[in-house]
């Protein structure tokens, strides 16, 4: 049964699930599906391939600008089972839902493609968590300590600035990740450095809904999908000194 929008975990309940894996060295992976997940998704599932190229996100990715080239029923599956097995899962709203998409993308296209695919997260808040994560100081704090490794094209940046106050994060290494296609390579470093890590931010599209379940199985770490956060970082359109338009102010709890 869909998921009524009150009965979502709240941004303190996921922080609570983030601090108890990592306080007990657990794995622990958040992944979250927005309307260009559910475009891949819907691949050969509830909309035609040709249906599915139709769509401005496809387009767009198809230009180099979602880290992913469509078709790929490849990533369409290692999606669906990711999403199976993530600790936690953002999804959209139903109601007065904040990402910036036409409506038929977003929750409605959400149910359709996890009833097709068979996809029942074990837990579920709302997508655009990552983004109130960041203007929190507690959600910062839980990583202060922590050896953190950032996964992104923007990886390097972010590292200038969250290695300084206000963040003050431990940050040893980065990996930059751009295209699908370094999937494999990107996961053979993590796997390689993985006593070299606790928690893993994860800024790369669609891949991240992947990459963090696999991780977090792999390493027993804690890898959380960040999404744009970490790009938002680097525009001072997010973070402690900066907030996220986006941010719905319902999700502030």
């Amino acid at each position: 049964m869909p998921v009524p929008d009150d009965q979502f975990l709240t941004v303190r309940q996921a922080i609570s699930m983030i601090k108890d894996a990592l306080e007990h060295q657990k794995p622990f992976s958040l992944v979250r599906v927005g309307d260009g997940e559910n475009v891949v998704l819907a691949q050969d599932s509830v909309m035609t391939v040709e249906e599915v190229l139709k769509i401005e996100w496809a387009k767009l990715a198809n230009k180099g600008q979602k880290g992913v080239t469509l078709p790929n029923l490849k990533l369409r599956d290692e999606m669906a089972e990711a999403i199976n097995r993530a600790d936690l899962v953002g999804i959209p709203f139903w109601r007065d839902d904040p990402i910036r998409a036409p409506q038929h993308l977003k929750r409605p296209l959400t149910e359709e493609t996890f009833r097709q695919l068979k996809i029942e997260p074990k837990e579920v808040c709302h997508t655009f968590v990552n983004r109130v994560f960041a203007q929190k100081s507690k959600f910062w704090k839980l990583l202060k300590g922590k050896r953190v490794l950032l996964i992104s094209s923007w990886a390097d940046k972010v590292k200038k600035i969250v290695t300084r106050r206000p963040y003050d994060l431990n940050v040893p290494f980065t990996i930059e990740f751009t295209h699908y296609n370094q999937m494999d390579d990107v996961l053979a470093t993590v796997l390689k450095k993985q006593d070299q890590f606790d928690v893993a931010l994860v800024s790369c599209g669609v891949n991240a809904v992947v990459l963090c379940p696999r991780i977090a199985e792999q390493t027993g770490k804690v890898a959380l999908d960040f999404g744009k956060s970490l790009m938002f970082i680097v525009e001072r359109k997010a973070g402690l000194e900066h907030s996220s338009d986006r941010a719905n102010k319902k999700m502030l709890q």
